[in-house]
């Protein structure tokens, strides 16, 4: 993992508008945002069209399109990173799932319809569903999954992103997790 000390630096300095630092920042938190990249990938089907390297740099374009990053450290740089990624999947997800009912108008014979995998998009969009509805009630135990979960994040740098204690981090997340869990279970036996 690179240097917090150096990473905070690059991001204070395109928080004061050198833009071109970003590429010096993507560059040396590369190997990080792949990890989180592969993460995500891990939860999804294994012949997803999306790679861990094409995910960090869809990743890497949204975020050189933000007009005002505002990237506090590191740790609050790795979990808007991880977010940007979330929502490339679960775009892409509904992208196909639109396409499955008739969106792209791609005609298959029933013999190609029948080797199309099936599930993946749905378990994505319905993880992603219960996170909104988590964030609506209580934001912080849905980004703290997001953290920890989706970004590799250890207690200790959710509690930093968040400025919260660690116990606290460890008794919300069992919380979220649990809600999480029940959530996600009476969705997938309606």
């Amino acid at each position: 993992m690179p240097d917090a000390q150096t990473v905070t630096r690059l991001l204070q300095q395109l928080r004061d508008g050198d833009r071109d630092t970003l590429d010096s920042l993507i560059q040396m938190v590369y190997q990080e945002l792949h990890r989180i990249a592969d993460g995500y990938l891990l939860r999804e089907r294994s012949n997803h069209t999306l790679q861990p390297t094409a995910l960090v740099h869809e990743a890497y374009l949204r975020l050189v399109d933000q007009d005002q990053p505002d990237y506090r450290n590191r740790t609050h740089f790795y979990g808007v990173a991880a977010h940007v990624m979330r929502q490339i999947l679960v775009d892409h997800a509904r992208k196909r799932q639109s396409f499955k009912r008739g969106g792209d108008c791609c005609v298959f014979s029933l013999d190609e319809a029948m080797d199309l995998p099936t599930g993946w998009e749905s378990h994505m969009t319905v993880l992603d569903d219960a996170l909104r509805d988590l964030e609506r009630t209580d934001a912080e135990k849905a980004k703290l999954i997001e953290l920890r979960f989706f970004a590799g994040l250890t207690a200790e740098e959710s509690a930093e992103f968040l400025g919260i204690s660690v116990h606290l981090v460890r008794r919300q997340l069992r919380f979220a997790q649990a809600w999480l869990q029940r959530e996600l279970s009476a969705r997938g036996s309606s």
